[in-house]
């Protein structure tokens, strides 16, 4: 039987699983899961060929640790990571991490939660007696669900809805959703596809028209908002996120621009609590000050004055659309 040293046992690939993104897509990489080798199970131990005698050995001299189901190979404290893994041990062979840890590891930053979130099929039993804070998901259809192709991982657009369709609300969960998309972790499109197949989860409809307008230029909450608020009120829909290159060759991403009968360009930014924060203050004064220049029309709006004064951001817009 092969030697059982630590080393022996850590020679698969690490945890960080890197890949190139093209600017401005979807880069679900580098999937930070820490090291998985370090986290494993009686079971999984002897499938690595160590014998019991040197499992017994190795936990009674403290230089591996039990947690509950699991075993460290080591006698620290769980990283984050590791913790995530001894849940999942918890919830059997075919467990994979979803709903919020999976967003987490994909890189989700603003959503984290303790309790680690773990899919597994319905009707697999759960070990009892995790020491970390476990939430199971409960699929019927296993065959169905995409997994990531290195890790025992959720796909991140499902891994997402899953997340998602924990909100008793719909508002939280389309911002959820946004994030995911302004943070690089997925694309309007793979959500979409994801909203297609899952066609019971809650806030469906909701969700669709959220991702629906993501996938026009909306990469915001306060976007979403602002769009909507458009519709509901006629206004003509505008262009999202559209693209300028100032003099210098900077491209920047203007958040609503229409063209006026006359040729004249009106824009619209809407801006959340991120632009509060003072290089971004004067980044946007500077961009502002640009486009003033090129003598088009700029109206800048707080999101929290678009979702509770919609009556003075319609009539200024329809002051600057000239209609």
């Amino acid at each position: 039987m092969p030697n059982a040293s630590f080393e022996s046992l850590s020679t698969a690939p690490s945890g960080v699983l890197r890949t190139s993104c093209p600017p401005r897509q979807p880069c679900p990489v580098p999937l930070a899961l820490g090291d998985p080798r370090l986290v494993t199970t009686w079971t999984g131990l002897r499938a690595r060929g160590v014998s019991p005698d040197r499992i017994r050995a190795q936990l009674r001299a403290g230089r591996w640790r039990r947690w509950g189901y699991a075993i460290a190979l080591h006698n620290g404290p769980l990283t984050r990571e590791q913790q995530w893994f001894v849940a999942r041990a918890h919830g059997g062979p075919q467990a994979l991490l979803t709903g919020f840890t999976a967003a987490e590891a994909f890189g989700l930053r603003g959503w984290q939660r303790e309790q680690v979130d773990v899919l597994v099929p319905l009707g697999a039993r759960r070990v009892v007696g995790s020491p970390v804070p476990l939430r199971l998901h409960r699929v019927r259809d296993w065959d169905g669900v995409r997994r990531h192709g290195q890790a025992p991982v959720h796909r991140a657009a499902d891994a997402l809805l899953v997340a998602a369709a924990s909100f008793p609300s719909p508002r939280p969960a389309c911002g959820l959703l946004a994030a995911g998309i302004q943070q690089r972790i997925v694309s309007a499109a793979a959500l979409a596809d994801g909203l297609d197949r899952a066609s019971r989860i809650r806030h469906r409809r909701l969700l669709m028209s959220a991702v629906a307008d993501i996938g026009q230029g909306a990469e915001a909450l306060s976007e979403i908002d602002f769009v909507r608020l458009c519709r509901r009120h006629g206004l003509p829909p505008p262009d999202q996120q559209t693209v300028r290159r100032e003099r210098g060759g900077r491209r920047r991403y203007l958040d609503a621009t229409w063209r006026r009968k006359d040729g004249r360009l009106v824009v619209v930014e809407v801006d959340g609590a991120l632009h509060l924060d003072q290089r971004r203050w004067w980044d946007d004064q500077h961009r502002q000050n640009e486009i003033v220049l090129s003598d088009a029309i700029v109206l800048r709006f707080p999101s929290i004055v678009v979702r509770t004064q919609p009556e003075l951001v319609v009539a200024q817009l329809r002051r600057a659309l000239a209609l």
